[in-house]
């Protein structure tokens, strides 16, 4: 079994910049993969970035390239999402997720979920 605790979210202002964490524990061995998604209120639940498990590889949402930025510690099994120029349409509960197969945006292709955290940007 794979765990994940996210941590890192709360309240800012539009304009501001978020670093939201995700720790991994148990047997990380198996993984492949590690991703963000978030679910805004009473929404569907959306692909974010997803890091293969040695770092070298990221695919983001389209529309968030270049404003969000996903990175891993390896040494910590520990995964980022760094936010920048955040806006109120951000405003979620971003989900750790883990993957035994390869980089996926699919969250049927996630094994692990954390509980998420939520983000809050006000206008």
């Amino acid at each position: 079994q794979v765990q994940l605790v996210e941590s890192g979210g709360g309240l800012v202002q539009a304009g501001d910049s978020l670093t939201v964490s995700c720790a991994a524990s148990g047997r990380t061995s198996s993984l492949a993969a590690m991703a963000w998604f978030r679910q805004a209120p009473g929404k569907e639940r959306e692909f974010v970035a997803v890091i293969g498990w040695s770092g070298n590889r990221t695919y983001y949402k389209e529309y968030l390239k270049g404003r969000f930025t996903i990175s891993k510690d390896n040494a910590k099994n520990t995964v980022f999402l760094q936010m920048n120029s955040l806006k109120p349409e951000d405003t979620a509960v971003y989900y750790c997720a883990a993957s035994s197969g390869p980089p996926t945006a699919r969250d049927y292709g996630m094994d692990y979920w954390g509980k998420g955290t939520l983000v809050t940007v006000s206008s």
